[in-house]
């Protein structure tokens, strides 16, 4: 019987399981809570070191608990890495040292360099690139990040000075022993997000570099999603190879087994991700949404899907509790928002960084609007995680737009689909059914495992494990359209106000 190990280092916590490859089933898992740091108003930071320790000991401890459960480590026959994307770190090919904190990808401090880089192009559009990158230049991308820190860091432009998203980071320092080099690659979905990869080559564009002045030397090699990448060094994955590595949203994607053209995906996390796969071919968008690499498996020709992000999912809910102490854990938010029928035509923004998809607009805040003396805690909480469903929405809404084929059925993974009213607040201001598998919120965790496992051939599992719950909508149809006009209302009067 084989085995994998599969690791989901996340914006807030860091997690590594292992998975049977017969069965698709989980068994054994470990998580470590990773800090961000808020320097300043619009700065996100996390240590590197955090994240690379935080991953070290969920590896050795998922192998002991499963050790415990008496799998041995030689049944376990590698593992695979999925991360959160966009994460920005540079570091001393020599030391290994880092040379600044990671620019997390929801950091905004980089307004300044997005309005600076969008006057250097011919067309003095954010959009000026997308046929070839995919995507329009924001703060949300690492080529602003590094273009930041290149600006700003004056040991970033030094000599032996490498970048990485955050598999590359690990993958480096987990193939790496003391004194020496590890391994610098990244995957073809990861370097997607760094508006340096050209879409159509899969390899760093001259163009796209230059525009940025980024030094090719200090970039990683691009791979497939699954092949061989080099053997862990140390530790009790001592000898495995590293054989899987997605992003995070395309390895829920995958995880998800959103194999077919159409069939999409949408992660409820720290924020939010919809993924819509378009088969091999390349779809611009022409309604907010980012084109994207979904996977690449081995010299399989790469897969290709349409995103929308919103930057406030969960967080928005950790904000409640941790900055407004309205509530004393995450899991609270279900019973208080229970505790009112409605909103009563409260809506809450939650723009803390501005809005993503299909908006893209930097300059609006966060906004709660409709508040009257009958206003409680329970409306705003409810407020809040309608917030979550309505950016959803308008991704849906903008992914039927550019298909031409309106979705049925919306898969969901993530940790707020613990959250049964949730869900079926979802599915009520969507206007179409929401699914949830049992395991889904492993499905991150679960894609990068099964890329390794299919870099490595034992990888046996023909369909997605568990029971599926379903959530029909409840409302009628112009209920719901109204609702969405009226949260669109209140999307409009928070943009515009960061001038």
């Amino acid at each position: 019987m084989a085995y994998v190990l599969a690791v989901d280092q996340g914006t807030s916590s860091t997690r590594a399981i292992v998975i049977d490859c017969s069965t698709g089933s989980i068994i054994a898992e470990h998580c470590e809570t990773l800090v961000s740091i808020f320097p300043k108003e619009g700065y996100v930071e996390i240590n590197p070191v955090d994240i690379l320790s935080t991953t070290l000991q969920c590896i050795d401890a998922a192998v002991e608990i499963a050790e415990e459960k008496g799998i041995s480590t030689d049944e376990i026959a590698g593992l695979g890495i999925t991360n959160q994307r966009e994460t920005t770190i540079v570091w001393d090919g020599l030391t290994g040292e880092p040379l600044y904190n990671a620019i997390v990808w929801l950091d905004n401090r980089t307004n300044e360099t997005v309005k600076t880089l969008i006057a250097n192009t011919p067309s003095k559009t954010a959009t000026h690139f997308q046929d070839k990158v995919g995507l329009p230049i924001s703060p949300y991308f690492s080529a602003v990040k590094l273009r930041w820190l290149l600006d700003n860091v004056p040991e970033v432009s030094g000599d032996n000075v490498l970048f990485g998203t955050v598999d590359t980071w690990l993958i480096w320092n987990l193939t790496r022993n003391s004194g020496e080099s590890g391994v610098h690659v990244t995957d073809v979905t990861n370097a997607s997000r760094t508006m340096l990869m050209n879409l159509h080559t899969l390899q760093w564009d001259n163009e796209m570099c230059a525009f940025f002045g980024v030094d090719k030397k200090m970039l990683p090699k691009i791979c497939s999603s699954s092949e061989v990448y080099g053997h862990v060094a140390n530790g009790k994955m001592a000898g495995k190879p590293i054989a899987g590595c997605l992003g995070d949203q395309q390895a829920a994607l995958f995880g998800q087994h959103c194999f077919e053209r159409g069939e999409a995906k949408c992660t409820y996390g720290t924020g939010c991700f919809m993924l819509s796969n378009t088969g091999t071919d390349i779809v611009l968008s022409k309604h907010g949404l980012l084109t994207t690499v979904a996977y690449k498996l081995g010299e399989e020709p790469a897969v290709y899907a349409l995103e929308g992000a919103v930057a406030i999912g969960g967080e928005v809910v950790r904000w409640l509790r941790d900055n407004l102490k309205m509530i004393s854990s995450s899991s609270d938010i279900e019973q208080l928002s229970d505790t009112v029928d409605s909103t009563h035509d409260l809506f809450f923004v939650p723009a803390f960084s501005g809005l993503y998809a299909p908006y893209w607009d930097a300059t609006a805040r966060g906004l709660i609007i409709g508040i009257t003396a009958y206003t409680n805690r329970g409306h705003i909480a409810r407020a809040a995680l309608e917030a979550v469903c309505f950016q959803v929405c308008e991704i849906l809404q903008s992914m039927d737009a550019d298909s031409g084929a309106p979705l049925q059925c919306l898969r969901t993974d993530g940790g707020m689909t613990q959250n049964k009213m949730f869900l079926g607040m979802q599915a009520d201001i969507l206007g179409i059914p929401v699914e949830c598998r049992k395991e889904s919120a492993e499905a991150t965790a679960m894609g990068a495992g099964m890329a390794a496992a299919k870099a490595l051939g034992v990888w046996k599992v023909g369909s997605l494990p568990g029971d599926v719950s379903r959530y029909n909508p409840t409302v009628s149809v112009d209920e719901q359209e109204l609702r969405v006009k009226r949260w669109r209302e209140a999307v409009q009067r928070s943009r515009n106000w960061a001038v």
